[in-house]
């Protein structure tokens, strides 16, 4: 090792402008001035919201500790649960012995994993900073766990908010288990085709594309309070060795590795990411010959000074073959920490490595300056991630919590999402008439993906097992040739390569035959095939799990599109970004009204209508939709949001959507859960959650409650009780949010965090009525608390994951001032009676109110346009665009009237028609027709017979919910006729 200092002379944080690439960046910044300079300055990521108790609680305790502590809390060790108790007493000792600051487990499993954290956390005077690699989620790791597809998989995704959520999971999963930083996410630009270390962990070989997913899953861990590793700087993505065992050289030119290599890191530093992990590489365009995690001039210089990052900085393990070759010139773990690195990741013997950092400070080597400032580091990090207050982790359910069904959705629609046509000689979707064999290579199973062919068309099973002139012979009567190749998903490092045998096969087969060839491996596999164009079909499943395999069946039978693209090149065929998009259905569009049947003259009609309502005041203003067969034939706005004409109401100003929120947040996961089996029509309350065992609700069916045949009162003011001479009490309320008062109710009034659970159990224990019907707003409200329950996430989010992200939604939300600017939201009444103030982005619905606006009855706010494709969602039983979400036989059980026979029109969860005619619909419209209306001037209604979908928005509530014009005249009802009377045929 070149020759060390004896503390760090540059402070962290100052430019190098000896380097002219930064130099001239410098120049460039101050000659725009210090604003964009400032503007540009990447954030503290260790620093919390109460920065002034965190630095006091790492203040004090830095103070208190012995030099011993302080050297120790440098050192994370390596645990393995599935090791046996002498492993674990070790560890218990070195914990005590040397005041470790934190441990990374590797292999084992989830439940003695926690046992054995748990004992460590009892066992520290500080609380210990938990580590995990959990790239593809704890499953990387842990047995009895699911694993998430690899980055390589994630890297074809075209949507990144997929990937967000299945970063935030992942770090759901950690945090479950105890672990505060994941290390990940993996930036490492992949351009090595045999890179024996990275491959498959990579997003890909396009930086910006590495860079937004690295963003992504990023942030979805900081999402669920886990820090974030961006790895392996400066970059290992173009070796050919396993800097576990050798030290890799990255040969590329400075200018490269400023311009691609540390592209990816420097965009997540700019966005927080928590940590960097310094990887063990020979970099000489930076430091020739030093390994990059032990050279100042990378870690220091490079990523502190140049790059500006003021989070924490991780070795990779020092025991890894990469950094040992150095260790006769100076002491690995010393090296480390004068080149600038905070946490010492897995030294090779903890007593030696602890008792030459303790000789270095002694002999001046570094500083107590420097050995405060990545103490202190660590230390703030433990604050972040809640270590100041210690908790035991939980064993009750841990292994049902880490398999979730959010995880197999996550999972599946990731796999979906990331097949990659890269070809199609007009040979999709395959039909029955075709003559097709089937060919499986590999030594995995291809049990599904035949399976899920063999159930459309008819396949004839090809055998390999004698020489290629038989095999071809085989094939003579066949129109087409389906070649699929699975390796095993246990690893993302197994090779994918194809045999030589194989690939003479495969190309012999494909001169004489109509080829579609599915691999399941990484990409890479492709690119040792001659002649790719000569495939006549070749789609990349890029895994072999069970998704992969019965998406790649959709796609090849028509049933769904696909729309990924190559993460990597495969030779010069098809380069980084090839891939072919197949869309099957469009969404909600505008069309002349005459393609689709109905008559524009007639349609007129309804200005008419909407200017009675302005002129009698009924309504400031609406929105209002009218679409047949998926195309939309009127979209019109109308009005103002209030009487003082200040505002006209756009398509895009939100209204609030009081009760639609039934048939449009809560009931589509319910109808989810039911077909996924979780959940039946003879579910009882009590069944679903434990809330209800023991009360007069216990025994009440799913489909009796949702069909409100149940008895259940319909409205519980609960808000009243918090009332006193009518006005909020300040036992309950306050002005401003505190951490007991942070339910938002209203502006500048924040409801006590207990009211929420105080109101449900009030719910629970109300009187039930005699059997029969009764509309209520309590089913609704009991349904949401049972899916949050079930799967640990607010309803808001659940169904956003579940239902708009994928359907495309951006103005269709709870709480809709944590999204809009208050112009784009129609105001829905002057509350004079809780809140005393004008009700404008805040829910009107009490209850909701009292739930922090997130509520199974109420709260959702949106567009006529975007309550229109979810009405065209329920109207087409599941499926929109291309995409299946519930299927038409779960669907068809909820829109039944089950309780006909007993005066009760009701459908499950949804309104229908009265059974003599009219109600919320005209008499005469189709008894399969639904829909439901909303206290604030609300109507959606569909009709599968006409394919007809109707939207009316308003805020008739404004300024009081005594104007009730709008439904004594039968506005909404007399619309809804008039463009079911402009249908030609």
């Amino acid at each position: 090792m070149r020759q060390t200092g004896k503390c760090l002379h540059t402070p962290v944080g100052i430019v190098d402008l000896s380097n002219s690439y930064f130099f001239m960046r410098f120049l460039l910044l101050f000659f725009l001035g210090t604003c964009i300079s400032v503007a540009q300055t990447p954030p503290d990521p260790l620093r919390t919201s109460d920065w002034e108790a965190q630095n006091q609680w790492v203040d004090s305790l830095y103070h208190q500790m012995t030099l011993d502590e302080k050297i120790g809390q440098l050192f994370m060790v390596m645990a393995f649960s599935e090791m046996d108790d002498t492993h674990f007493q070790t560890l218990m000792e070195q914990i005590e012995t040397y005041h470790l600051g934190g441990v990374i487990f590797s292999l084992g499993g989830p439940v003695r994993q926690t046992q054995w954290l748990n004992q460590f956390q009892e066992k520290a005077k500080t609380p210990l900073l938990i580590g995990m690699d959990a790239e593809w989620g704890v499953a990387m790791r842990l047995d009895s766990v699911r694993p998430f597809p690899w980055n390589m998989t994630l890297g074809a995704i075209q949507d990144n908010r997929l990937v967000e959520a299945i970063g935030k999971r992942i770090g759901e999963q950690a945090h479950r288990v105890g672990v505060h930083i994941n290390f990940a996410p993996d930036v490492d630009i992949n351009t090595n085709p045999i890179n024996p270390i990275i491959g498959n962990r990579s997003f890909g070989e396009n930086k910006t594309n590495v860079a937004q997913k690295g963003a992504a899953f990023m942030n979805g861990m900081h999402r669920a309070g886990i820090l974030s590793s961006a790895k392996h700087f400066p970059g290992h993505g173009d070796t050919a060795k396993d800097s576990h065992l050798d030290l890799p050289i990255i040969r590329f030119s400075e200018d490269r590795l400023r311009s691609t290599e540390l592209f990816p890191f420097q965009a997540l530093i700019d966005q927080g990411v928590a940590s960097v992990m310094v990887a063990h590489l020979n970099v000489p365009a930076f430091d020739p010959g030093i390994p990059s995690s032990l050279s100042k001039t990378i870690v220091d210089s490079l990523l502190v000074q140049q790059m500006k990052f003021k989070g924490l900085i991780i070795t990779d393990a020092l025991n890894m073959g990469g950094a040992s070759e150095v260790s006769k010139i100076n002491s690995i773990d010393v090296a480390a920490f004068l080149a600038g690195n905070d946490i010492l990741l897995i030294p090779n013997t903890i007593k030696k490595a602890i008792k030459k950092m303790k000789r270095a400070y002694k002999q001046q080597h570094f500083s107590d300056e420097r050995l405060a400032h990545s103490v202190k580091k660590i230390l703030r990090a433990k604050y972040k991630v809640g270590l100041h207050q210690r908790q035991r982790v939980p064993l009750t359910n841990l292994i049902q919590d880490l398999n979730t069904t959010e995880d197999d959705y996550l999972i599946k629609k990731a796999m979906e999402s990331a097949l990659t046509l890269l070809k199609d000689d007009g040979v999709l979707p395959l039909q029955p008439t075709d003559r097709i064999g089937h060919l499986s290579l590999g030594e995995a199973s291809a049990a599904l993906f035949t399976q899920g062919l063999s159930e459309i068309i008819s396949i004839a099973p090809i055998d390999f097992s004698g020489s290629i002139s038989s095999t071809l012979d085989a094939v003579h009567d066949l129109d087409k040739v389906v070649i699929s190749f699975h390796r095993s998903n246990a690893t993302p490092w197994k090779a994918a390569d194809l045999s030589s045998k194989q690939q003479q096969l495969i190309q012999a087969l494909a001169k004489q035959k109509k080829v579609i060839f599915v691999p399941f491996v990484k990409p890479y596999a492709l690119s040792k095939l001659d002649r790719l164009n000569s495939f006549a079909c070749l789609l990349v499943g890029y895994q072999n799990n069970k998704e992969a395999q019965l998406a790649a069946v959709d796609v090849l039978l028509g049933k769904k599109g696909v729309n990924g693209k190559l993460p990597v090149s495969i030779a010069e065929a098809f380069p980084v970004g090839s891939g072919l998009t197949i869309e099957l259905g469009q969404p909600l569009q505008v069309a002349d009204p005459f393609t689709v049947g109905i008559d524009a003259q007639k349609l007129k009609s309804l200005d008419s209508l909407a200017q009675v309502v302005l002129d009698s005041m009924m309504a400031p203003g609406m929105q209002i939709l009218a679409a047949r067969k998926g195309k939309i034939v009127y979209h019109k706005a109308f009005g103002h949001h209030t009487y003082r004409k200040q505002r006209p109401v756009v398509l895009d100003d939100v209204y609030d959507l009081a009760s639609l929120t039934k048939i449009l947040a809560t009931l589509p996961l319910l109808i989810q859960e039911v077909e996924g089996g979780t959940m039946t029509f003879s579910s009882t309350l009590g069944e679903l959650s434990s809330r209800f065992i023991g009360s007069n609700k216990d025994s009440l069916t799913f489909k009796e409650v949702l069909s409100h045949q149940s008895g259940i009162v319909p409205f519980i003011p609960f808000y009243k009780n918090t009332l006193r001479r009518h006005k909020p009490q300040r036992k309950y309320y306050r002005k401003a949010p505190t951490k007991r008062f942070d339910l938002g109710i209203a502006s500048k009034l924040y409801g006590r965090s207990s009211l929420a659970d105080k109101q449900y159990q009030a719910l629970i224990d109300t009187p039930l009525l005699s059997k029969g019907y009764h509309y209520s707003d309590l089913p609704l409200i009991f349904m949401q608390h049972i899916l949050e329950e079930r799967y640990a996430l607010p309803l808001d989010e659940l169904i956003e994951m579940r239902f708009y992200r994928p359907l495309g939604l951006n103005r269709t939300f709870f709480n809709p001032l944590d999204h809009l600017q208050k112009t784009e939201i129609i105001p829905t009444e002057y509350d004079s009676y809780f809140r005393y103030q004008e009700l404008h982005g805040f829910v009107n619905d009490e209850t909701a109110a009292l739930q922090g606006g997130v509520s199974g009855n109420a709260g959702l706010f949106s567009t006529a346009y975007e309550v229109g494709v979810l009405m065209q969602l329920l109207l087409q039983k599941g499926h929109y665009a291309g995409q299946t979400y519930f299927g038409a036989p779960t669907f068809d059980q909820f829109n039944q009237c089950h309780y006909c026979d007993r005066e009760n029109r009701r459908g499950v969860g949804l309104d229908k028609p009265q059974l003599w005619g009219g109600g919320m619909a005209f008499a005469g419209i189709s008894p399969t027709s639904f829909g439901h209306s909303g206290f604030t001037g609300n109507l959606v209604w569909a009709d599968p017979v006409t394919e007809t979908v109707f939207v009316f928005l308003s805020n008739r509530t404004y300024p009081s919910r005594q104007n009730e014009k709008l439904i004594t005249h039968s506005i909404r009802t007399r619309m809804l006729k008039l463009f079911h009377e402009a249908i030609i045929f």
